[in-house]
């Protein structure tokens, strides 16, 4: 059985994934055979790491981490297999123990570790979709799940700066977050052609179907149909917007008058005001200039 490369990043989940990694380790040795394990704090190692284990021969990586590990490793790898265009692809997969694990729920990954260290032995390489980003500093990131443009980089800057995360916090920053957060004016293009223009609370651009510890934002989303599926929230009043909140965990939201979806494989924002915030799988970036395109098949990721 050939080696594995474990990204181990101790502090994901409030410091979880440290505490949990001893009982995993032999799991994991019985499950996968030989490891290689590389703890990180910074993400900037990330990409050393899987160009000495490309090096070696090691051609399979498990993260163990959340939703922000996972984006780390989705950019690391697709750099790493574009500087390798005609060799085998390295294959990832990710143990989920961060506060989010949205990408665990749209792929019905065992939320419990120990399942999910043995669901992964048995897991198969898929050819998967993967969301490339372009900011109007030429800066170019990768996300995974999904990325969104709107009160969603605020909640997710209220969930970075909490210390402790509980299973209500990223509810908890969604409300505060709505109740202070004024929409922006977007103009958004859908495949070249103009779409919506506005106030707008959210825009999500979705490759998977859930965020924000199990908000079903774009329901119909599938990560190997080479589109994303793009929903918008429109400017409308707060109390709209938190009395239609609950629709979201169900994925009933898709009809009401204050949204629009559709499915684009490109889709270009521009923030009319100025820069827009955004969340990138869990990370924070902003931009005003946004353009987004899917990349059909670029990774192969176990599932």
């Amino acid at each position: 059985m050939s080696k594995t490369l474990v990204i181990l990043n101790p502090y994901a989940g409030s410091g979880r994934a440290g505490r949990v990694w001893t009982e995993l380790e032999p799991l994991l040795w019985e499950q996968l055979g030989e490891l290689v394990v590389a703890i990180t704090q910074h993400t900037e190692d990330v990409a050393q790491h899987l160009d000495k284990a490309y090096d070696a021969g090691i051609q399979r990586v498990i993260a163990i981490g959340g939703d922000g590990t996972n984006h780390t490793l989705i950019n690391a790898l697709a750099k790493l297999n574009a500087k390798h265009p005609n060799e085998p692809q390295m294959i990832y997969g990710n143990l989920p123990i961060g506060s989010g694990r949205d990408w665990a729920r749209y792929k019905k990954i065992p939320l419990d570790i120990h399942q999910a260290a043995r669901w992964i032995a048995q897991a198969t390489p898929t050819p998967t979709d993967v969301g490339q980003l372009l900011l109007d500093n030429d800066h170019q990131e990768y996300f995974l799940n999904i990325a969104s443009a709107g009160v969603s980089g605020k909640v997710n800057e209220r969930v970075n700066n909490t210390p402790v995360r509980k299973p209500w916090t990223f509810l908890k920053a969604t409300i505060q977050s709505i109740l202070s957060y004024e929409p922006q004016v977007m103009q958004i293009r859908v495949d070249g052609k103009d779409w919506y223009e506005g106030k707008t609370y959210l825009l999500a651009v979705a490759n998977g179907t859930t965020f924000g510890h199990g908000m079903r934002i774009a329901p119909h989303a599938q990560t190997d149909d080479g589109i994303f599926d793009v929903v918008l929230v429109k400017g409308v009043s707060r109390p709209v917007i938190l009395s239609a909140l609950h629709q979201v965990y169900s994925g009933s939201h898709l009809t009401h008058p204050a949204v629009r979806y559709v499915q684009a494989k490109e889709v270009q924002i521009t923030g009319v005001n100025g820069a827009i915030g955004l969340d990138l799988d869990g990370e924070t970036a902003s931009s005003t200039q946004l353009t987004f395109r899917v990349q059909p098949n670029l990774l192969q990721i176990l599932s």
